[in-house]
């Protein structure tokens, strides 16, 4: 059911589109739409892709529109509930304690609490947006505690009860897809596959957030990148390398360097794997710009 259809002053996919865009975040209007319909439905937002297609970016950009601060759980193999909950400050109850002459003091009391991200966000639904990066590289078993979380924003704290958030945050999670994550996840969430931009898109991208850029070098980074995205590459290069590589190569060419020198020289800042390096070194000459302005 709708709860608002009109958040922050953003009445429409497009009006939330504009606002990326100002913010410095280039959205398609597939995205635009599905980040407008999770907050006006109260849902998370689960955005899967490729490493290094914008998925981090794209919820801090949610955040700056909305003018909330982002709250970031970073997702890794082994993480517990502890890590995303809360923890007891020990070290501080057992010191007060030997300082205390008090037999009732309160050893659980909100000066002895650690807040980890999940809470803080409880807490502060109104001012955060809780970003969970990488779920996928969570088990199972953490993927499933998260979705009790998801379906009623409780916590409960043995020691002091349980805390329920006044209204649902906004809550993006992000995935690379290295492994399927459970339906029951995916059903909570809106969703929406980020996949790399188009070779116009992404040189307007470039050319947003690297304005020193050139519109013809935009244009030939662009046009490399998409070839080395071809290749079986360990790590192909995602937007931000794209953006670096045209940002260097720019920089190499008002030091002296000539166009085809310049963007070899900085290909350190677009490949960032030995393998790949070696890979594509006897290619190199077909893959990189010959001249960008």
């Amino acid at each position: 059911m709708v709860v608002n259809a009109n958040i922050a002053g953003l009445d429409s996919p497009y009006a939330l589109v504009n606002a990326l865009t100002s913010a410095q975040y280039v959205a398609s209007t597939e995205l635009g739409t599905s980040a407008y319909l999770a907050l006006a439905l109260s849902k998370p937002l689960l955005l899967e892709g490729a490493p290094g297609v914008g998925k981090t970016e794209a919820a801090k950009a949610l955040g700056g529109v909305l003018g909330r601060t982002v709250i970031r759980l970073q997702c890794y193999e082994g993480i517990d509930a502890a890590a995303a909950l809360y923890e007891w400050n020990y070290p501080r109850q057992m010191l007060a304690l030997r300082q205390s002459d008090n037999a009732e003091l309160n050893l659980y009391g909100p000066e002895f609490l650690l807040e980890r991200a999940l809470l803080t966000a409880l807490r502060n639904p109104a001012t955060t947006l809780l970003l969970i990066d990488e779920i996928d590289r969570a088990d199972q078993e953490f993927e499933a505690f998260l979705l009790e979380f998801l379906s009623d924003f409780t916590i409960s704290i043995p020691e002091t009860g349980t805390e329920r958030a006044t209204r649902p945050p906004v809550v993006v999670l992000t995935s690379n897809r290295t492994r399927d994550l459970h339906e029951a996840l995916r059903r909570r969430c809106v969703y929406h596959w980020i996949d790399y931009p188009d070779p116009a898109l992404e040189a307007r991208i470039v050319l947003t957030r690297a304005p020193a850029v050139a519109d013809a070098t935009a244009q030939a980074v662009v046009a490399s990148v998409s070839l080395m995205r071809t290749e079986p590459l360990v790590k192909p290069p995602g937007v931000a390398e794209t953006i670096e590589w045209a940002e260097a190569a720019t920089l190499l060419n008002t030091q002296g360097a000539a166009w085809p020198e310049a963007f070899a020289r900085a290909i350190g800042v677009a490949i960032k794997d030995h393998d790949d390096l070696a890979y594509l070194a006897p290619k190199l000459d077909q893959i990189l710009p010959g001249q960008a302005a």
